[in-house]
């Protein structure tokens, strides 16, 4: 009876190959060569391919297979292919992908990507060891999925033997009022709005870098986050403090708006953060990042008496114990930043 079956073996630098064999009768046929895969995906292909062929009653010809083969794909080019297959998440997951693929690509771009071992993804561990612990682990998870979409099996990433440093977990401390003020008043003029629309809606820098003048709702003093934006997938509505709703609106005049264009032109979360962080140094202050302005307009509305669940609505949180657990803390002072203050 003919057979088909599929020999995982090692090569010199560490990764398998996939060495497909078959019997075109019984035990006593002479077993045949098939043909070698650097993925388990790509030999399970030839392997249906014999097995259809034999049980069609055809000796399969495998001919037109023995041309030479193509160039192997880079991890540059799979990282591309699997890039331009993520439509299903967010621009801001996708500038997460972005800059996690950076890390990834100075390391390992030229790598043929069946060729990336268990070793490779331990010295790029070793390599990334000044990242936060939790950005360590996304980066690797990208890695992984970019590994997984181009059929690499068994994927190194996922390997028992790549271990995470220890980190220690970072205490989130909220700005306060006064924190913010002293920096707001230091910072590059084109930072200083940005900076105050954070404080008071607790916005996602990445939503905030997306806002776009079709996203202002003047009547309601709002803003909208549009679902392919949220990091949720949901879209939802923004209040905002009249003031502050003010002082955004007047940056550009009606008529020259358009949809498509963005409320802070030339806005870019990167650059926002190293003058956030800059500013700090300058005004004495701790450092505090976009995300710590999120924590805490959270906690100011956990101190106001906001529930759970409707603050989960305002900042676009899907899960209520994330919302409790994880962005809520005590504030120094609890205070609300006077606005008009910081605007004049």
């Amino acid at each position: 009876m003919a057979s088909v079956w599929i020999r995982r073996r090692p090569r010199k630098n560490g990764a398998l190959s996939f060495r497909v064999e078959y019997r075109p009768g019984g035990r006593e046929a002479s077993v045949r060569f098939g043909g070698s895969f650097p993925t388990l995906r790509l030999a399970k292909r030839r392997r249906d391919y014999l097995l259809a062929e034999m049980a069609s009653g055809r000796m399969p010809d495998l001919r037109p297979f023995t041309a030479p083969e193509s160039a192997p794909q880079t991890l540059r080019q799979a990282a591309r292919r699997w890039q331009e297959s993520r439509v299903d998440v967010a621009e801001g997951t996708k500038h997460t992908y972005r800059v996690n693929l950076e890390r990834i690509l100075r390391v390992l771009g030229d790598r043929a990507v069946d060729s990336v071992t268990v070793s490779d993804v331990t010295a790029l561990v070793a390599e990334l060891a000044s990242l936060k612990r939790e950005s360590l682990r996304k980066t690797l998870s990208t890695l992984a999925q970019v590994l997984d979409h181009a059929g690499v099996e068994p994927n190194p990433v996922r390997s028992p033997k790549v271990k995470l440093p220890r980190g220690e977990r970072r205490e989130v401390n909220p700005p306060t009022a006064a924190h913010i003020e002293a920096v707001v008043r230091i910072l590059p003029t084109r930072y200083r709005l940005p900076t105050l629309v954070l404080d008071a809606t607790g916005m996602r820098i990445g939503e905030l870098e997306a806002l776009t003048w079709g996203d202002v709702d003047e009547p309601h003093s709002r803003f909208r986050v549009s679902a392919a934006v949220s990091k949720s997938g949901r879209a939802r509505w923004v209040n905002t403090p009249a003031v502050v709703f003010q002082a955004v609106s007047g940056l550009v005049a009606r008529e020259d708006r358009t949809d498509t264009r963005p409320v802070f032109q030339g806005f870019g979360a990167d650059r926002f953060r190293t003058a956030l962080a800059r500013a700090c140094r300058g005004a004495g202050v701790p450092t505090f990042s976009p995300h710590d302005l999120r924590h805490r307009r959270v906690s100011l509305m956990h101190e106001q008496g906001v529930s759970w669940a409707r603050i989960g609505e305002l900042v676009g949180h899907g899960d209520i114990v994330t919302t409790a657990r994880t962005y809520t803390h005590v504030l120094g002072d609890a205070a609300e930043l006077d606005y008009e203050e910081v605007l004049r």
